[in-house]
């Protein structure tokens, strides 16, 4: 084996080991709870952690708000570093959404209390309009 090329494996591997070492996930358990919550779906059905996972399989993993949509190129058992783990997989995954679509909560200092009206009114008014009770056209 040359150096820096990622341990290849015949066969078969668990999907959350797989997971973890293409990093998808930031651990292990992690990826074994996304499989047991039923976050990770291999070829459109549900993966338990144990499920085997072969080359060609689409994984797609929802993990941190957005989902992950992954074609498995290389079967690797140990984790790799991230230009090898580049090289494990074809990313489907659409784009992540722009960081400035994001809504924006206001965030009150710990120990402040109760917002005062003029607080409520520039909270308001950072959020944007929103309807009133009784100004939905129901009673």
């Amino acid at each position: 084996m040359v150096s820096g090329e990622a341990p290849q494996a015949e066969g078969s591997v668990r999907t959350d080991a797989w997971v973890w070492a293409v990093r998808l996930t930031k651990t292990r358990s992690e990826a074994a709870a996304a499989c047991r919550a039923g976050h990770v779906r291999v070829n459109g059905e549900r993966a338990k952690p144990a499920q085997a996972l072969r080359t060609g399989d689409e994984v797609r993993l929802r993990h941190a708000g957005r989902d992950r949509i992954v074609v498995v190129s290389k079967i690797v058992k140990k984790r790799v570093g991230p230009p090898v783990a580049a090289e494990c997989f074809v990313d489907n995954s659409p784009p992540p959404p722009p960081r400035d679509t994001a809504v924006q909560i206001p965030v009150r200092d710990r120990g402040t209390g109760r917002p005062t009206k003029r607080d409520r009114r520039e909270m308001e008014r950072l959020q944007g309009p929103r309807a009133q009770p009784g100004q939905d056209g129901r009673t």
